[in-house]
């Protein structure tokens, strides 16, 4: 303790040389040897001593040339050039200096002494001239003895008073006057005390009317009654705090209403899921309620000089602590209005709509949200992809089946719902896992396969995932395109080698063009041979059952025996809708039956289109036919020659011109006949077959060999004159076709003629 007081004196005595030694120097007007018992001498110790036991921190930046530059306008503006130059001057040289025995510190210097300078100023222009820095306090001070200056000085330096500058006591409490004028002002002005209404706005914010807000229907929001005398502010503020309680209101009926009509389908398990994460979101809201209201149950402080941060609740204290509640309900709100009459995949995509968002607190809130709301979603896209189970009760999938049968399975018992598409899942995606799901179903239902499962787990593993529920959600969009493209590559792959390995796809098409489309020669040539006499004969009186033994007869005899017998099985005759006076050439056709899967590709109206095809085909085959059965009938031999010999002249040279102009005109029949058949079997039969059967080695799924062979049929059918656009050329050519027949026929008659004529 001696030491302490020891180190203390020697310091007062320092700080008193320090006086003297600035008085001495002060030139208006110089002190030789100052009297330490003067007024000056002690008004000075003071100053000094507050000076030195006080902390003045500044409220600028440690830069002192801005500092200087401050003081020299100050003394410019006052009209003190003069004195601004030499500062300038001054400042130049105290700058420069470094080195040992310069002061580092110095924009702490220059603050100083302009703080010193700008506290006399008005020192000397208050009424009592002898009092310097009022802000530091000096009239409170008495320095009667110098124990009494060390033992204050001595608080100061143990930091008593926490540094702080001390402000002069008030001896005529005007301050205590004044805070209790404040207090009645207060009083009177609000009938309503301020924490009666935090707890009123804190009622409302959890749905309940308060003693004095109160929800008024006509205005459709909470409000506080006119008749209660309160400030205009504190009327708006009230105001502004209860629509949190507002959208509390609207976004916890929307929880309620849906939660009480839940099983509806109109609800659905998105909806279920979207109020389970605004229900989890109004827990987290209802903690912080919690908080709010223990600390409204401390009494408000009003302004005083006693006045601490303790913790307690205004209303600005509750404006702050609800702005992030009110941007989450205010959102939540929206979403609640967007979203009432939505369901499913259309109320996730509404919701991802409102997630793009350049706040990152909304942006965070909507991602968590969503994460809830979509889960119920991306289960019935794994459960699609991954087992082909569709697990959509409420129709929220935007892939929708429909029971049909199982040759329409693949095209019709499967589409997708573009209304319940999410945005956040493209077009092309969502085609590719309505693709997959529907392999899925097709390997099942139509082939009977059940290897698929295997190739499912593979495309799990392959795409990092697993095949157990919640393995994918929100915000893995990458991990679930992985996923379905994994796969559909897989599952694709295994229908594919199961239709041209076990169902033998390939083979059936090459049996449909060699039978339908007249592509086995010797087949054909065999059939019309012993089938002619046959169809020649009225339609109603042919038996189907016998021309299927011409048909089994021709097979046996021609290379057709050699086929699969599952093939020769499928091929039959049929007989088309007939009427009074068709032949059998009109209503003979053959067929070939397209079982399941295959029925998939060779449709009711596929087999249409090559029925028609066959129809055309046929026509021109016996046309053919009937050229090579009048050639032998019309060409010259020794037995007509001789018979003409015995003719008389006038006779003969008629027969023989209208022999000739016969032959002549068989000649072009058989070249435009002969032309159009190769035009038909090579350049479009051959061409399209191959350009089919390049397709179907790169087809990388069944949409692409469908596509292939509709193509293919399509080519056919254009190129062959069938087309909407070669109707006329179509009918021209059958017109012809008839023409020659009736050639046929002609020429058989004349034949005829000219043997009886030789007969007799």
């Amino acid at each position: 303790m001696e030491e302490d007081e020891d180190d203390q004196q020697s310091i007062l005595d320092l700080v008193k040389e320090l006086v003297n030694r600035l008085l001495s120097q002060n030139p208006k007007p110089p002190i030789s040897n100052p009297n330490p018992n003067s007024p000056d001498f002690q008004n000075s110790l003071r100053y000094a001593i507050r000076i030195l036991s006080s902390r003045l921190t500044p409220s600028i930046a440690p830069d002192a040339a801005a500092i200087a530059e401050s003081i020299k306008r100050g003394l410019a503006t006052q009209g003190k050039s003069s004195q601004a130059l030499t500062l300038a001057e001054l400042y130049n040289k105290f700058a420069s200096k470094t080195g040992p025995g310069s002061i580092n510190n110095k924009w702490a210097v220059l603050y100083l002494l302009k703080i010193i300078s700008e506290d006399t100023k008005i020192a000397q222009n208050a009424p009592n001239s002898t009092l310097l820095l009022p802000n530091l306090g000096l009239n409170e001070l008495d320095l009667s003895n110098e124990s009494r200056i060390s033992r204050d000085f001595k608080k100061r330096e143990k930091g008593y008073d926490n540094g702080v500058l001390l402000v002069s006591k008030d001896p005529e409490n005007l301050l205590e006057i004044a805070f209790r004028e404040f207090v009645n002002l207060v009083k009177e002005e609000n009938e309503v005390s301020e924490e009666v209404l935090v707890r009123d706005v804190l009622y409302v914010c959890q749905g309940i009317d308060g003693k004095y807000v109160k929800f008024d229907a006509n205005v459709d929001g909470y409000v506080l009654s006119n008749s209660i005398k309160v400030p205009r502010g504190t009327r708006v503020m009230v105001r502004k705090l209860c629509e949190l309680g507002w959208l509390f209101r609207k976004v916890k009926g929307y929880i309620s209403e849906s939660m009480d009509r839940f099983p509806a389908e109109d609800v659905g398990t998105v909806g279920q899921a979207f109020c389970a994460a605004l229900q989890d979101e109004l827990s987290d809201y209802y903690k912080l309620l919690a908080v709010l209201e223990a600390q409204a149950m401390n009494p408000i402080p009003l302004v005083s000089k006693s006045t601490s941060s303790s913790n307690y609740l205004s209303l600005r204290r509750l404006s702050v602590w609800f702005a992030e509640p009110t941007v989450k309900m205010r959102l939540m709100a929206v979403l609640v209005d967007k979203c009432r009459v939505l369901r499913g995949g259309a109320m996730a995509g509404a919701i991802h709509l409102h997630a793009q968002h350049g706040d990152p607190l909304v942006h965070e809130f909507m991602r968590s949200l969503l994460q809830h709301v979509c889960s119920p979603l991306f289960e019935m896209v794994r459960s699609w992809v991954l087992e082909g189970e569709l697990e959509d009760i409420f129709a929220e999938f935007f892939v929708v089946g429909q029971p049909v049968k199982a040759e329409s399975l693949w095209r019709e018992g499967y589409r997708l719902h573009a209304g319940m598409l999410p945005s956040f899942i493209s077009q092309p995606l969502a085609q590719r896992i309505l693709r997959t799901g529907k392999s899925i179903n097709f390997l099942r239902v139509c082939c009977d396969d059940r290897g698929w499962a295997d190739t499912a787990t593979e495309a799990a593993a392959a795409a990092g995932t697993t095949t157990r529920r919640g393995s994918l959600g929100y915000g893995e969009t990458d991990a679930l395109e992985t996923l379905v493209v994994e796969a559909a590559k897989r599952i694709d792959k295994h229908l594919l080698d199961v239709m041209y390995t076990r169902y033998k796809f390939k083979e059936h098409c090459l049996a449909i063009k060699r039978y339908l489309l007249l592509g086995q020669g010797d087949f054909v040539q065999y059939l019309m041979d012993i089938v002619g006499q046959e169809l020649s004969e009225p339609a109603n009186t042919i038996s189907s059952f016998q021309l299927a033994g011409l048909l089994e007869s021709a097979i046996r005899s021609s290379n057709a025996q050699y086929d699969d017998p599952d093939i020769l099985d499928r091929l039959r005759v049929k007989m088309l809708p007939h009427g009074t006076g068709d032949r059998g050439w009109d209503v003979f056709s053959l067929e070939y039956d397209a079982r399941v899967p295959l029925d998939t590709v060779f449709t009711e109206s596929v087999m249409a289109r090559y029925l028609r095809i066959f129809n055309f085909l046929w026509k021109l085959r016996r046309v053919e036919h009937a050229l090579i059965g009048a050639w032998k009938t019309m060409k010259p031999n020794c037995i007509t020659s001789h018979s003409f010999t015995k003719l008389q002249h006038a006779v003969k040279l008629q027969l023989l011109s209208t022999l000739r102009q016969c032959q002549v005109l068989w000649n072009q029949m058989n070249h435009f006949v002969t032309n159009l058949q190769y035009y038909i079997m090579f350049e479009v039969l051959e061409v399209s077959w191959s350009n089919f059967s390049n397709e179907m080695e790169v087809a990388k799924d069944l949409d692409d060999l469908l596509a292939a062979h509709d193509k293919y049929l399509h080519s056919i059918v254009e190129k062959s004159l069938l087309g909407e656009r070669s109707q006329s050329l179509y009918k021209s050519l059958f017109a012809l076709f008839d023409l020659i027949l009736h050639f046929r026929s002609h020429a058989d008659r004349l034949c005829e003629g000219i043997y009886e004529l030789q007969a007799r």
